[in-house]
């Protein structure tokens, strides 16, 4: 589903099925809403007596919940409710892009709950006004009714089915909780009845015992000791995205009376819908976002809840870290998020674990220092430098690349590496010009951002090959001193040459992505710069530039060693003399600003000056081989003079015909 197409006039009520809906608060991952990338309104909904007011649209990509910002629309909430809107068409396409709609009333079976035995006289049931609407008060009643439950012990199959029906009905009115404080409010009930109704696990045992349970809105496992407990330590309680480590058999012995204790630990897979992120707060205006599930453990029917030590928390990421992201273990105090007692232990790119000198409800939140939507935002001269830069760079290889293919060189020259060289880096700066150009239509397809820094990464590599080549075919001249190209009839086929230049850099990129295929599709669709992946350039362009080093120092050698020895007037000696001048050159512009790459952070002048050199490449190649080569620049004007009839041919001076 895609509504970039859709012609939005006007202001639009939303409904699910005939219930009354509206746009969710908070970040929705991919997948969902019927799109691919389903779109959130920010900064919440209004009150009645806000009017009319302008609210931001965002949507997720990789570990951005804000990733891009369109035109703002605007939203009114109405008596009776219910909000309207005045959508406006995205501005960023994507093939499948949606607004998205969270159900305020959503139509829900009749449900009662009875146990499996009748001992217990447990029954909760919905009210009648909630068999075909759930709303609000709704789930309040059924919040009352877990508080009022007076049965110490309830049976697995209860509590389980009484925790679901909270649970999940809880989950489909949540858009009806408009303001911070009523979500929070909320937010609290829910962990209090899911607490009251997990205590009613924990049984008296002389020995340990364990009882545990998943659901589609949380896990939970309840760990019982006795005063005849067998273990040293019990074992670690565990869900799918988060585990405890706790000191339960000390706490145990702590309780003189009893010798008892029983932990409760749960794990709830949409918590953060309510206890969101940006409950927590802080001085800086950063980022926050959810990088775990929001857990809970409590000590219930412990007389002596005092910890021995320290509890331990290993909570599993539920998105991807983000470089330079801070994180952050923290526990819920009534109304907000507060790190008050809890600190990282150590982290990972996958879990981080987290120490707590109590136990609460707990949450691992990232903050990220400026907001996504102004990271992104490039810096205009940059833009208009880079796109400037780079079109006269294209213009200039263009030009190259066609006096390679068809003037007329000296019967001496082989041009294949240079035609390749000049192919290379058209195609490269190319794709990279109109990748940029369009990052925002591209970012949204994955796939397509990492197949785009692939090709990227083979066609900048290999146009470092192509430069090794060309240094080896200048080695070679030296070294016999004849003319190239009847030597590489020998040695070297233009084939051969051809196969070489693109396999090299073609297993490099097969490699890479072999040993870590998540390292391609950074947020500019370029090599990621996490886990050292950037070296998969880097340390292949490093090792052909130390050996084109060493190949030139050679060539200078032996070059030297020759002409001492033979006429140094003779033609093919001064021919080869400068070309390998040019190809020193040529080795010096187009390869050493690229370590430069490993010094533009947080530099402005280093970037501009890495800009420049690597965007002109091209533009070098075409001065020293075609415009400062004489005959070339006869063929030039001779060109010129078909075109233009009445131009005159001016006299070039007399010059050593180059290469």
């Amino acid at each position: 589903m895609c509504d970039r197409n859709v012609n939005w006039v006007g202001w639009y009520r939303l409904f699910i099925q005939g219930w009354s809906a509206q746009m969710p608060e908070t970040c929705v991952v991919n997948s969902r809403c019927g799109t691919d990338y389903p779109m959130w309104l920010k900064n919440g909904h209004p009150k009645v007596g806000d009017g009319v007011v302008s609210r931001h649209i965002c949507y997720y990509w990789m570990t951005n919940c804000c990733v891009f910002q369109f035109n703002p629309i605007r939203v009114k909430a109405c008596p009776g409710n219910y909000y309207v809107y005045e959508f406006v068409k995205p501005t960023t396409w994507s093939a499948n892009m949606a607004y998205c709609a969270d159900v305020m009333s959503i139509n829900v079976g009749y449900t009662t709950v009875t146990p499996e035995t009748t001992s217990t006289g447990i029954n909760i049931t919905l009210p009648d006004e909630c068999k075909s609407q759930a709303t609000g008060g709704c789930v309040e009643n059924l919040f009352d009714q877990i508080e009022n439950i007076t049965a110490e012990v309830l049976p697995l199959n209860d509590v389980t089915n009484i925790l679901d029906v909270a649970l999940n009905t809880s989950e489909k009115i949540i858009g009806l909780y408009i303001n911070q404080n009523e979500l929070v409010s909320y937010g609290n009930r829910v962990l209090k009845a899911s607490e009251k109704l997990i205590s009613t696990l924990v049984k008296p045992t002389d020995t340990s015992d364990s009882v545990k349970f998943t659901l589609d809105t949380v896990e939970a496992q309840v760990f019982m000791v006795g005063p005849n407990v067998t273990l040293h330590k019990i074992p670690q309680l565990d869900t799918t995205n988060a585990s405890v480590d706790i000191d339960l058999i000390g706490i145990a012995q702590n309780n003189q009376e009893t010798k008892s204790a029983a932990v409760a630990f749960m794990s709830y897979t949409t918590m953060e819908n309510v206890l969101r992120p940006d409950f927590f707060n802080t001085s800086d205006d950063s980022v926050k976002t959810m990088m775990s599930t929001v857990i809970s453990a409590t000590l219930p029917k412990t007389d002596n809840t005092k910890l021995t030590k320290p509890v331990n928390f290993t909570l599993k990421h539920i998105r991807e870290f983000v470089s330079g992201g801070n994180l952050s273990c923290v526990y819920w105090n009534i109304s907000e998020w507060i790190v008050d007692g809890c600190s990282v232990v150590k982290t990972n790119s996958s879990h981080t674990v987290c120490s707590c000198d109590h136990l609460s409800t707990f949450a691992l939140i990232m903050q990220t220092s400026s907001p996504p939507e102004v990271r992104e935002q490039d810096d205009p001269l940059m833009k208009i430098l880079n796109l400037v830069a780079v079109i006269v760079g294209l213009v200039f290889l263009s030009l190259a690349l066609l006096t390679f293919a068809f003037c007329r060189w000296n019967p001496g020259v082989n041009n294949v590496a240079r035609i390749n060289l000049c192919l290379s880096l058209l195609l490269a700066h190319l794709l990279f010009m109109l990748t940029q150009q369009f990052l925002n239509y591209i970012l949204p397809n994955q796939v397509l951002c990492a197949v785009i820094s692939g090709v990227l990464h083979f066609f900048f590599l290999s146009s470092f090959v192509w430069m090794f080549i060309e240094a080896v075919l200048i080695f070679i001249c030296v070294k016999n001193l004849s003319q190239i190209s009847s030597k590489q009839r020998e040695v070297l086929s233009s084939r051969f040459i051809i196969v070489i230049g693109y396999v090299i850099a073609l297993v490099v990129v097969g490699v890479s992505v072999g040993l870590v295929p998540e390292g391609y599709g950074s947020e500019k669709c370029w090599i990621k710069l996490e886990k050292g992946f950037i070296w998969s350039f880097l340390g292949p362009v490093c090792v052909l530039l130390a050996l084109n080093t060493t190949l030139f120092i050679s060539i200078i050698v032996s070059l030297n060693s020759t002409l001492t020895k033979l006429n140094a007037g003779v033609s093919q000696m001064k021919q080869t003399k400068i070309l390998v001048i040019k190809t020193l050159s040529q080795f010096v512009v187009l390869g050493c600003p690229w370590i430069l790459g490993f010094f533009t952070n947080n530099s402005k002048v280093v970037e501009i000056l890495f800009l420049s050199l690597n965007s002109q490449q091209g533009t070098f190649i075409f001065l020293i081989y075609c415009v400062l080569n004489n005959e070339i620049r006869q063929q030039y004007v001779d060109w010129l003079s078909t075109i233009f009839p009445g131009l005159e041919h001016k006299a070039i001076k007399s010059a050593p015909q180059n290469s």
